[in-house]
């Protein structure tokens, strides 16, 4: 006679003892492997922990020593904290830093919203085409606009005359440049923020007559107003931590940024350098947690009750939305515009015929086309290594159990590098891994050390795509999976992988571009057979070469476009071959 118990329906063999040493055996058996696993598990986050311990909390230790330190190694408190206090650097290039970051700011998100309001509140068309330009400046590198701006409103500018006798090598320029490059970082958080608008808040104003006015301020402004902090925060700590832009164009206008690089390469006063490093890191120390703090706060504003909007269509609020984005669109094609034919032209102002003798790297310093092959190479490997490290480690945090404690740990050290400039971590690699007493001392001048830096400064962002993708996923898979004593393994090979395929594309792209485009974090870290090319933009300019620089710069770009485009097919291609399952599944 089968057994039977209260929820359940399987039978039982009643010859076999529910205590018989044989059911023990199994149930001990099934036990020890879970407890195994879960130890496993742990341990392999646990050496997550300690490889981004390596790679961000080590470094910056050392660098946080060496502030404190003298050039022979003694500690000397913070005497190199006020000596250059004391030499008038905190009055120049950390009050310039400041106050040029929050005008840049202040313009970057006032325009971002305006372009938002009119790709989210409007029925313009070609939205996609406009989208597409608007972002076109994150595939650039920071030094292209500087470039640029050189050629349009330079000493020889065809532009000068509208500057109204004023200098653009100096905040004017700063500002300009910072604006161009920071403005897709705003405008896609704003995107985000906007596109998930309540539309029923939207019938209720027009149920209660309210004015087009009223409801901007009332109901638009509101719902964005998260993204709108959050859009600071991150545009803040981009221009104040930026090397590029003021380097180029900058002239004699002392920011932080830049004064780290003179006291490193132009004095050689690493601890000097090191002093700097830390008064930068505040700021961006403080607008990370400020932004965490506000991301904290904010609710939920698109709920199961919410309806989504889609605005009507009205051609007085399309034409306003049109004039809202004209200048930005012009003010993009034109930076990009001109450096594109700057590249080409033969000699500037002089010989204005086109030709390619810019994009001749190997008669120019700077590295030539070895340093864009470098650049390639290091790109590749950051899109490979950081992918399948990024991806892991957000699998074990998010699929499998973990102590608590542990994971609150990992999601620390994974969002530090959030708060922490590239020019900041690139110096604290040289202290730390150029040591004598490191056993991995070797890797520094290689194209691996400049993969793990790139790796470390963009894995908070790519770590937080992974989490997002990997939490929209329903837990009862892994609960299937052990009913039918599949491991975590397969399912994460079979279900996890396929379903997260977009999420990781985005991932490599993101980790791609940025190893393409990256000044900041990388301009200490090369030897004489690393160079990048981002870098041999900024050495062709220091040598004068400003139109084989923008040459350079292009072709970055341009590899970035064609990542993306190629990220996109492959996209395309995921999402028409798991159109039918998913389709099956809802």
């Amino acid at each position: 006679m089968p057994s039977f118990h209260p929820g359940k329906t399987f039978m039982m063999d009643s010859s076999v003892p529910l205590t018989s040493p044989s059911r023990r055996a199994g149930a001990l058996s099934e036990l020890r492997q879970r407890v195994t696993g879960r130890w496993l598990f742990a341990l392999l986050l646990v050496l997550g922990c300690a490889v981004l311990s390596l790679l961000v909390l080590a470094p910056l230790y050392t660098l946080l020593s060496k502030s404190v330190e003298n050039k022979a190694g003694d500690f000397v408190g913070l005497d190199n904290f006020a000596h250059y206090l004391s030499s008038g650097g905190i009055e120049s290039a950390f009050f310039n830093s400041l106050w040029v970051a929050g005008l840049s700011t202040l313009v970057v998100v006032g325009l971002a919203f305006m372009a938002a309001w009119a790709l989210t509140r409007t029925r313009l068309p070609m939205t996609g085409w406009i989208r597409g330009v608007l972002v076109l400046p994150i595939l650039a590198p920071s030094l292209l606009p500087a470039i640029s701006l050189v050629y349009l409103f330079g000493n020889q500018g065809v532009l000068k005359s509208w500057l109204f006798g004023a200098e653009i090598y100096g905040p004017i320029g700063i500002i300009m440049g910072s604006c161009f490059w920071t403005f897709p970082h705003a405008l896609m958080i704003l995107l985000t923020a906007m596109d998930n608008a309540d539309g029923r808040h939207y019938e209720a104003a027009t149920a209660l007559k309210a004015s087009p006015w009223r409801t901007f301020w009332t109901v638009t402004v509101p719902g964005a107003r998260y993204g709108l902090v959050s859009a600071a925060f991150v545009v803040f700590t981009l221009v104040i931590t930026d090397f590029g832009v003021p380097k180029v164009i900058g002239g004699q206008f002392d920011v932080l940024a830049t004064d780290i690089y003179k006291q490193v390469i132009g004095q050689q006063k690493f601890e000097m350098g090191a002093v700097v490093s830390v008064l930068l890191l505040l700021p961006a120390m403080l607008a990370f947690l400020a932004d965490r703090y506000v991301q904290r706060k904010q609710s939920a504003s698109f709920t199961a009750r919410s309806v989504p909007y889609r605005p009507r269509r009205d051609h007085r609020r399309d034409v306003i939305g049109a004039v809202m984005l004209a200048p930005t669109i012009l003010f993009i094609l034109a930076i990009i515009g001109m450096a594109v034919y700057a590249s080409f032209v033969t000699f500037w102002p002089y010989n204005l015929e086109l030709s390619l003798n810019n994009y001749q790297f190997g008669r120019m310093d700077g590295g030539g086309w070895g340093a864009y092959t470098n650049s390639l190479q290091m790109a590749l490997g950051t899109m490979v290594i950081g992918t399948l490290l990024v991806f892991f480690n957000a699998w074990l945090m998010e699929r499998t159990p973990q102590p608590r404690l542990l994971t609150g740990v990992f999601q620390f050290l994974s969002l530090l590098p959030l708060a922490v400039p590239g020019l900041v971590l690139g110096l604290s690699y040289i202290f730390f891994f150029n040591h004598p007493d490191n056993p991995i001392n070797g890797i520094y001048g290689t194209l691996f050390i400049l993969i793990l830096c790139t790796v470390s400064h963009f894995y908070a962002v790519s770590h937080l795509t992974a989490v997002t993708a990997l939490k929209q996923l329903d837990q009862e898979f892994e609960a299937v999976g052990e009913s039918l004593k599949a491991s975590r393994w397969r399912v994460l090979f079979t279900v996890t992988l396929p379903l997260c395929l977009p999420a990781i594309l985005d991932v490599a792209l993101y980790l791609f571009v940025n190893a393409m485009t990256t000044v900041s974090a990388v301009v200490f870290l090369y030897g004489h057979d690393s160079q990048l090319a981002s870098v041999a933009v900024l050495n062709m300019d220091e040598a004068g070469d400003i139109a084989p620089a923008a040459a350079m710069a292009i072709l970055i770009t341009t590899t970035c476009a064609a990542a993306k485009l190629i990220q996109g097919g492959l996209r395309f291609w995921v999402d028409r071959s798991t159109r039918a399952w998913r389709q099956g599944t809802e």
